[in-house]
């Protein structure tokens, strides 16, 4: 038997029309092959004193290693447009910005901490009450972000996708609940 529109809340035709979040299994799995693909580099070559101060990955590794930021970057691009299509909400931040600020030197170190902090406005907004901590979203993709950099790629990467799936859990929350009274949303702090 088929149910009319008029049987489903309008909660749940509300969530309907919003985009899916981004699907985190993938991210996981790609920081998952770069270690793998870093314990087989580093049980195949030994390393030549010349040239380890700079040592090169191979191109599977470098591949595993570029494909898990570009995801990374289509998660971040995807929760914002997520939030652009929220009724009642408007976000400050257009998924397109929420990208390319990844790629200002030294702006970038602010960013990672600014964008989650927008998250949490729409997430403590809906509940009403400080649920999202943004802080410490922004330390896990900065500690990531140096992580994946510095030390280790894979465990880097896997640290990005953590912060994500506590930004993606928090969201969800906040999307099962139904929008404030006021109907407007609290203004940006810019």
């Amino acid at each position: 038997m088929d149910s009319s529109p008029a049987d489903v809340p309008a909660q749940h035709m509300q969530q309907a029309k919003l985009p899916p979040l981004p699907q985190l299994w993938i991210g996981y799995l790609l920081g998952f092959a770069t270690v793998v693909a870093e314990l087989i580099e580093g049980s195949l070559h030994t390393p030549d004193p010349v040239i380890s101060d700079f040592p090169i990955p191979n191109l599977y590794l470098f591949l595993l290693m570029f494909v898990g930021g570009v995801y990374w970057l289509v998660c971040v691009y995807r929760y914002h447009l997520v939030m652009q299509h929220v009724p009642g909400w408007k976000h400050a931040i257009s998924p397109a910005r929420a990208v390319g600020f990844h790629f200002i030197p030294f702006y970038n170190f602010y960013w990672v901490f600014k964008w989650p902090q927008e998250m949490a406005r729409f997430v403590n907004w809906r509940f009403g009450k400080p649920v999202m901590k943004p802080e410490m979203v922004g330390l896990m993709i900065f500690a990531a972000f140096v992580l994946r950099f510095l030390l280790d790629p894979g465990v880097g990467l896997i640290l990005l996708f953590l912060a994500a799936s506590y930004v993606s859990g928090c969201l969800r929350q906040a999307f099962a609940l139904p929008p404030p009274p006021t109907v407007e949303a609290p203004p940006s702090v810019e």
